[in-house]
């Protein structure tokens, strides 16, 4: 039970079509005996897609968690200073976010909380979600993957046929990743087969 007592911050970016897959991974947290500090990015916060309102995203976060929603720059800027956090999740992580943080952009809830819960040195996970992971965005997957205090959850390629640069996290991998994450580890293997 490594994450009973700790605080863990989960970060939604907009791959909305990989929402169902992460909300089950929010309530395991919550099972295991974590606080969870849900945060979205201004993207998923305020868009209704054919995957859901982003109301009513928000408001099974805050009934799984019993928390609110960060959702602006403004509310994640104490996540450092205050100490908020023992690790941060980001997933699902778009490679619009993906590139941002591989290049120090912090412009968005989500990437100021990534920087600002850095600068503690204490654990990111990160589970990709992106169509351009074997093509722009490859090269800062790999700039992650350097980072100190990085971590990725182990993923592949979703549809070869008909997506061939698209990577996806085992969503299913959040928890151990995280868990792996806290003792300074890197899940392994890291690039898996999805079934």
């Amino acid at each position: 039970m490594k994450l009973e007592n700790k605080t863990v911050g989960f970060a939604f970016t907009g791959s909305f079509c990989t929402f169902s897959q992460v909300f089950p991974q929010v309530e395991r947290l919550v099972a295991e005996g974590a606080k969870v500090i849900p945060i979205m990015s201004e993207i998923s916060y305020n868009t209704d897609t054919r995957f859901g309102k982003a109301k009513d995203h928000i408001e099974k976060l805050e009934k799984i968690t019993g928390e609110k929603v960060i959702g602006t720059i403004r509310e994640a800027e104490p996540i450092g200073p205050k100490k908020l956090l023992d690790v941060l999740v980001v997933a699902p992580c778009t490679g619009n976010t993906i590139a941002k943080i591989a290049n120090g952009i912090a412009d968005s809830s989500v990437t100021l909380a990534v920087k600002s819960h850095l600068r503690n040195k204490r654990p990111v996970v990160i589970a990709v979600s992106t169509n351009d992971g074997l093509a722009n965005n490859a090269k800062n997957i790999g700039v992650l993957a350097n980072m100190r205090n990085i971590y990725l959850v182990p993923l592949g390629q979703d549809d070869f046929a008909g997506k061939e640069n698209s990577l996806v996290a085992d969503m299913k991998s959040i928890i151990p990743a995280t868990e792996a994450a806290l003792d300074g580890r890197q899940l392994q293997p890291v690039i898996i087969i999805h079934e």
